[in-house]
């Protein structure tokens, strides 16, 4: 098996919302992280200052947590959402989790406000997290990674069941207009997991879940993966580059919308570096190996 390598989260837009980006907008925290209105007017000015080519939804990673029933500190104009205490304290109750409801509460805002930029002209983002983020808003990670060693059956289906609702977020994002489905999940990095767990985790969870979501790429859609997601899955033998030539040299965003309905999935470089420039003007799609046994 090949080496996972891992890729270091750098980039140069906006970390955190600076004043700069609210100035005039009206807006107030954190009111403006939970209705559709409010947040398609701030990712439409996140857009414009980080001179992007795209919006992003939503601006955290605590949304499908919170609609699996976490609890959620909605912080302020400088700190966004994030946990604010667990609701489990072991992995057998997350099993017990009810499905997310898409048509309430701040996930059925997010939709709407992907519908309301896309009809705007927009190109939408949808953030998707995986299922070790989400479950770093619903239990202590010390639980997580004992059931990791000592009961992988038992995580994996938390991941399947995580999985599940994941698959449906990312069904109902398109169905609400988002273009590009990117799907992140940075607590499960091989520099938190380690090498044979995160080996693991491609094996048990991530190569069949991305089969299952790639489905969705269509003409419309696209498919965006984390490089850590991407770099695992090609270190296990599970994918690979495939070069493809774009009209002219780009950002990668630009790449992106380019190459959508051409390719199904990319994950050569983080969303988020709205500056990182296809120089070459190579565009590298994410292709899924056909793995029978897996």
């Amino acid at each position: 098996m090949a080496e996972i390598k891992d890729f270091q989260c750098t980039y140069d837009n906006s970390a955190g919302i600076s004043s700069k980006v609210t100035e005039g907008l009206g807006l107030t925290f954190p009111d403006a992280y939970l209705n559709w209105d409010t947040m398609a007017a701030l990712s439409k000015a996140l857009k414009e200052h980080d001179k992007a080519a795209f919006c992003e939804l939503p601006f955290c990673h605590t949304v499908e947590a919170e609609a699996l029933g976490g609890i959620v500190n909605y912080g302020n104009e400088t700190a966004g959402p994030r946990a604010k205490e667990y609701i489990c304290t072991s992995p057998e109750e997350l099993l017990t989790l009810p499905k997310i409801d898409f048509s309430s509460g701040r996930i059925h805002e997010v939709l709407l406000a992907c519908k309301a930029l896309r009809e705007a002209g927009e190109h939408v983002v949808l953030q998707v997290s995986g299922p070790l983020t989400i479950l770093n808003v619903l239990i202590d990670a010390k639980y997580v990674f004992k059931a990791m060693r000592k009961k992988p059956e038992l995580m994996k289906e938390v991941f399947w069941k995580l999985g599940a609702e994941i698959l449906r977020f990312m069904e109902e994002g398109k169905k609400y207009g988002a273009d590009l489905i990117s799907y992140a999940d940075s607590s499960g990095g091989v520099n938190i997991l380690g090498p044979k767990m995160a080996g693991q985790v491609v094996e048990d969870f991530t190569y069949g879940f991305l089969k299952k979501a790639e489905m969705l790429a269509d003409g419309k859609t696209m498919i965006l993966l984390c490089p850590k997601t991407a770099f695992a899955l090609l270190g296990t033998g599970k994918a690979r580059f495939r070069d493809l030539k774009l009209p002219e040299p780009m950002a990668y965003g630009e790449g992106c919308i380019e190459m959508i309905g051409k390719v199904k999935m990319a994950g050569q470089m983080c969303i988020k570096n709205v500056g990182y420039w296809l120089e070459n003007g190579i565009f590298k799609e994410v292709v899924l190996e056909d793995c029978a046994d897996s």
